[in-house]
């Protein structure tokens, strides 16, 4: 009879993504097939390197038309030469390919992971999931009974669903797929979609980050490109324009305009003083945080990074010989629940000669104003932050804190 192990990521120590890794220590392996609902560029980079040493014996199929698998993770596993992937798609928004296996067969013994976990970095590693591992032992007939129903029912389905199991065998394929809307663009972030709304109120909301056993892992992050400016607006005499209003308070609970968002920045674990929650006598509150390196590539300079490339679009004005000012809007989302949009200021210091700058600190820095009710808040300490970019109107933000 197989061996069986049961899997609780999250609240133990143990991983899917170790767990697969471990399908790959048996000697002469035959085939590795992989089903998933959603996949994604992230999700395979912890296994690429043993689908690239097996590419002549993966199979993957992923579930399409579900909005998470995506364009980069369907030409990610494509790149790996030699292998073959199937994109799944159903035809319908309601009825989703959705089994999640990873097997691997050698010659006397195979394995299986099965349970909740995608080729996602979530599912591999920073969600919390259930699965099971098998090991099975290819000289007892009831292993080997199942381990062929699992390789003849999953191979089969290309043969027996032709319109839906598509094979992914040239870029141009996967590159339709995008275009058609059928795969997510990991480049054009959806917006988070709240599930709740404050309705502009700060309250309490005292629930910590769970604490996991596992270490989290963080995606790749890509800088981003400078902003087209927005569209100029239509003249206005001067007498009929009116002075501009400073809002002091959320004024909307209501999204970014855009549909898509680019995530221009993720910040490392935020500290007190990020959260203008400083402790110690040395300590100040600076009604500020600096946006600083946080998680962008290594070669991405982030000094003059958002001066340059994420707040382009706004109207920068002079605020002294050294730092440039802007006022954005800015949405406000905390673990889920969105508290609306606030007027925010960026301040950018230019001077490239003094210690800050040759020290690599921040130059860049995001006044909280109206916001530091909310954002002072301990139970947001050790979580990341991620800034979204408007598309349609680079003037337009998010702020996600979860």
């Amino acid at each position: 009879m197989a061996t069986k192990e049961f899997i609780l990521q999250g609240f133990t120590e143990r991983t899917h993504k170790d767990a697969v890794r471990e399908l790959f220590d048996i000697d002469d392996i035959k085939s590795v097939l992989v089903s998933v609902a959603y996949m994604t560029e992230s999700g395979v980079e912890p296994l690429e390197d043993l689908f690239t040493k097996y590419a002549p014996l993966l199979t993957v199929f992923a579930g399409i038309r579900n909005e998470v698998t995506s364009y980069q993770g369907l030409m990610k596993i494509h790149g790996i030469a030699g292998s073959t992937v199937y994109a799944v798609d159903t035809g319908s928004r309601t009825v989703v390919f959705h089994p999640k296996l990873y097997f691997v067969r050698g010659a006397k013994k195979a394995g299986l992971v099965m349970g909740s976990a995608n080729l996602t970095l979530g599912g591999l590693n920073n969600n919390i999931e259930a699965g099971m591992l098998f090991k099975f032992d290819l000289s007892k007939p009831e292993d080997l009974k199942v381990v062929e129903e699992i390789e003849s029912e999953l191979l089969a389905i290309p043969k027996d669903y032709v319109e839906h199991v598509l094979l992914m065998d040239h870029p141009a394929k996967i590159e339709d797929l995008k275009v058609n809307g059928r795969v997510a663009d990991e480049l054009a972030v959806p917006p988070p979609h709240p599930s709740t709304s404050s309705g502009g109120k700060s309250g309490s909301d005292p629930v910590p980050r769970i604490k996991l056993k596992t270490t989290p892992m963080h995606r790749r992050l890509r800088a981003a490109r400078p902003a087209k400016p927005p569209v100029a607006p239509v003249a206005v005499p001067v007498a009929a324009a009116p002075a501009p209003v400073v809002v002091a308070t959320p004024t909307a609970a209501a999204p970014a305009t855009g549909v898509n968002l680019d995530l221009v920045w993720e910040s490392k674990p935020l500290t007190e003083r990020d959260l203008n929650i400083p402790t110690g006598t040395n300590t100040n509150k600076t009604g500020s945080i600096n946006l600083d390196k946080g998680l962008l590539p290594e070669e991405e300079d982030h000094r003059p990074y958002f001066r340059n490339k994420v707040f382009d679009a706004l109207n920068w004005i002079y605020r002294s010989p050294t730092v440039d000012e802007a006022w954005g809007q800015f949405q406000l989302v905390l673990k889920g629940v969105s508290h609306g949009v606030f007027d925010m200021v960026v301040r950018h210091t230019n001077s490239t000669t003094s210690p800050s700058y040759l020290q690599n600190n921040a130059m860049t820095r995001l006044s909280w104003g109206p916001m530091r009710d909310y954002v002072a808040d301990a139970s947001l300490i050790g979580r990341t932050l991620a800034l979204y970019r408007d598309r349609a109107d680079p003037t337009q933000f998010i702020i996600e804190i979860d």
